[in-house]
């Protein structure tokens, strides 16, 4: 076990120290996904009727983008089940970013 991990119920937490630059958060109203057969690219974006910017860009496995998606679907739940239903926001028609 290394000096930042500690066992509590057989889970396993770990002590992550937050960059200020990251700690603030960015808010996205737009994700592209793409993939190969070794990891996912996720690109989140703010972006507006004229242009969009890139806030954050998360590469992981397919392994675990399988238990990220679980655990938001068990998130959404617990949400939805203490606040209310979440209506999806309607998809835009067509989204083109062309890189600058």
């Amino acid at each position: 076990m290394h000096n930042n991990e500690t066992y509590d119920n057989e889970k396993l937490l770990l002590n992550a120290k937050m960059p200020e630059s990251i700690e603030r958060g960015a808010y996205t109203n737009c994700m592209l996904i793409s993939h190969t057969q070794e990891e996912f690219l996720m690109d989140f974006l703010m972006s507006s009727p004229s242009n969009g910017i890139v806030v954050a860009r998360l590469i992981t496995s397919p392994g675990h983008i399988k238990r990220m998606l679980k655990a938001l679907q068990d998130n959404v739940k617990v949400y939805e089940k203490n606040f209310s239903k979440i209506t999806p926001a309607k998809e835009p028609e067509l989204i083109s970013f062309k890189p600058k």
